[in-house]
This record gives C-alpha cells, sequence and structure tokens, in this order.
C-alpha cells in the first residue's frame, strides 16, 4: 500500500499578515503627511519679499547716490574752471595796474603833464583795482572757507578746539627722530632703518597728517608758513625763504604739502632756534601751531652728551621760550603726540599755550 505524502499548504500573497503590514505602512505615510509644517515656506516667502523689497530701496538709493556724485563731480570741475579763469582775469587786471602805476609815475615827474591826465589815470587805477577785489571775493566765494579739500571725515575739526583764524599763520613740525615712535626703544630701532620704514611709522604719519589738516583748514584770504626743526630749522619752501605764501595758490599749497611728505625726521630737538626765528619774523604771524612730541634735547650751545636729564630738558625749554619775548605776543596751538617717559612736556607746552591764548591738543591716535 502506497504511503500518502502530505498536501503542501498553498501560499496565499493575500494574507492577513501581508494585509497588516501594507496598512501600517499607508499609514505612516498619511501620519507623515499630517505632522508636516506647511506654513514655513509659507514665512519664507513672505520675508523674501520683504527682502526683496529692501534690497530694491538700497538699490534705487544707491543710484540715486551715483547719480549725485556726478552732479557733485560736474560741480566742482565747474567750479575749478570759475576759479581758472578768475584767477587769470585777476593776473591781467594786476599787469595793467602794474602799468598804469608806472605811467602815473612818469606822468609825475614830467612837467609836461596836465592835472586832468593825471585825474583820469588815478581813476582808471581805482576802477581796476575795484574789479581786481571783487575778481578775488568771488573766488574766495566759489572755493568756500577751507583752503584745500584734504577728503575724510569733516566732523573732525569741530572736536579740536585749535584756533584757526589769523591773517598770518607759522605752521612748525617737529622733524627729529623721536617722531618715530612713541616708545624710546622702538624709536632706537627705527632710526637704523630705511628712509621708506622711517616715512611709513605710524607716529609720523600722524604728525603729516596734522599738517595736512591744518593747512586744508586755513583761511582762503590769509597767509601761511610751513617750517619743520630737529637740530635746525628750514623751510618746507626753500626758495621762499621767509617770505609769507598766499593760501589762495592751491598749487603751491599742494606742492608744499607733498614736500612735508617726504620728510625723514632724524637728529635731536632744537626748540631755541625755531622759536628765535618766528619771534624775528617780519611781519610777524598771527597765529602759530606747533606739532611735537615733548621738550628739547639741544640748546643754543652743541652737546656731545648721550642722556640729557629731565630737568635740563625743562631749562632748555624754558631758554628757548625766552626766545619768543617770554610771553608770546601771537597764540601758540600746540599738537603734543605722545612720547615715553617725558613726563615734563604736557604741562611745560600747556602753560605756553595758556599763556599765549592759545589751545593745547594731545589728540587720539586716530586723528586727524
Amino acid at each position: 500500500m502506497a504511503s500518502r505524502q502530505p498536501k503542501r499548504r498553498e501560499l496565499n500573497p493575500i494574507s492577513l499578515s501581508f494585509l497588516d503590514v501594507m496598512f501600517c505602512g499607508f499609514g505612516a505615510v498619511i501620519l507623515i503627511f499630517l505632522i508636516l509644517d506647511y506654513t514655513q515656506s509659507e514665512a519664507i516667502d513672505y520675508v523674501s519679499s520683504e527682502l526683496v523689497a529692501e534690497i530694491d530701496l538700497l538699490e534705487e538709493e544707491v543710484r540715486e547716490g551715483e547719480l549725485g556724485l556726478v552732479q557733485a563731480k560736474n560741480t566742482l570741475s565747474e567750479t575749478n574752471f570759475s576759479i581758472v579763469e578768475a584767477q587769470g582775469l585777476a593776473l591781467q587786471i594786476q599787469d595793467q595796474i602794474d602799468t598804469f602805476l608806472q605811467e602815473l609815475a612818469a606822468l609825475e615827474n614830467s612837467s609836461l603833464a596836465s592835472v586832468e591826465d593825471i585825474a583820469r589815470l588815478k581813476a582808471d587805477i581805482s576802477s581796476l583795482e575795484e574789479e581786481l577785489l571783487r575778481l578775488n571775493s568771488n573766488s574766495t566765494t566759489v572755493r568756500g572757507s577751507s583752503a584745500r579739500d584734504r577728503g575724510g571725515d569733516g566732523v573732525r575739526q569741530q572736536v579740536t578746539g585749535l584756533k584757526m583764524d589769523g591773517r598770518r599763520i607759522l605752521i612748525i613740525m617737529d622733524s627729529s627722530a623721536s617722531m618715530l615712535d612713541k616708545n624710546l626703544a622702538n624709536i632706537v630701532r627705527l632710526n637704523i632703518m630705511q628712509d621708506e620704514m622711517k616715512i611709513r611709522a605710524p607716529k609720523w604719519r600722524q604728525a603729516f597728517q596734522s599738517v595736512d589738516w591744518i593747512s586744508a583748514n586755513l583761511p582762503i584770504d590769509g597767509q601761511y608758513q610751513i617750517w619743520h626743526f630737529n637740530k635746525n630749522y628750514h623751510n618746507i619752501l626753500e626758495d621762499a625763504e621767509n617770505n609769507w605764501l598766499e593760501v589762495a595758490d592751491a598749487e603751491q599749497l599742494e606742492a608744499v604739502i607733498e614736500t612735508v611728505n617726504s620728510l625723514i625726521p632724524e637728529n635731536g630737538t632744537n626748540l631755541y632756534n625755531v622759536f628765535n626765528a618766528a619771534a624775528n619774523l617780519d611781519p610777524p604771524p598771527d597765529n602759530m601751531f606747533l606739532i611735537t612730541d615733548g621738550l628739547p634735547t639741544l640748546g643754543l650751545e652743541e652737546s656731545t652728551r648721550q642722556y640729557i636729564s629731565p630737568r635740563e630738558r625743562q631749562r632748555l625749554f624754558n631758554s628757548a621760550v625766552q626766545e619768543l619775548g617770554g610771553t608770546p605776543k601771537f597764540p601758540i596751538n600746540v599738537i603734543l603726540l605722545p612720547l615715553e617717559g617725558d613726563l615734563r612736556a604736557p604741562s611745560a607746552f600747556w602753560k605756553l599755550s595758556r599763556d599765549s591764548n592759545g589751545a593745547f591738543v594731545v589728540p587720539s591716535n586716530d586723528w586727524p
């Protein structure tokens, strides 16, 4: 009798277990859709629209600013042309005045000249002088009250307290080796380096920028001189000797500032000679600016000593001040840059400024 084999169980794909797995999967997908936050994309779209609007506004302001810059440049070009034209006419009128003055002198010395001729010539000279005065006044009005356009932050002017008035302004800049740095060790180190490194020293750059700032704020109808001193004093513009220069001569003023920018600080500090020269200027200054960093190390007599005491430096300073006549007859504005160890300098220069009715400034590192 043949043995009976058990019948195999057929596989049903749509069984209860398979349906459970499928429904669980669909349920998970539905749950994911339910818990997703669809408000986020809407918020992003909303924020993005605000940012786009702000960007558009900024771009519009940039375009307006660029347009204003072009207009300003055009106005500046027209202003410069007006100044040049006025200066050219002024030179022509001055030449005519000189010619008429020579003719007037010849007529007055001539016995054949009539009173009418002399009176007519004097009237012509008077008329030309009035026209010259009008041209100079117009040129001053067009250019404004500043001698030069220095650029930078204009609000710096109102915090210094420096007196910018005066018909004849003398600027004196210390160009001794100590102007390289406020630290004595760094001064020694920089003093043996190449000139390119000395010119870029931060303290020396601040000294130059102080002169640059003062020159940009000179009264347009004034006169000036710029000196620098170490063991001796020198006029920046050697050809001018001790003649007062016209602030209105913008080209010459720019050349003077460029020369200041090329100076190399060196040697010791002698205030005696420069104060003596300032006191003997003819005509004298109405205002003086002194940019320095401390009391002098040299006096009238040369010294070979390598060290000088603070008491001796004070004595040299007092001796130099006496060359100004004891009490200076014009304001002395002092810009004192820092120097390590020179503790008597601030009080000494403050007293000099106070006695002369000037201003005393110890600027921050970022001024001017």
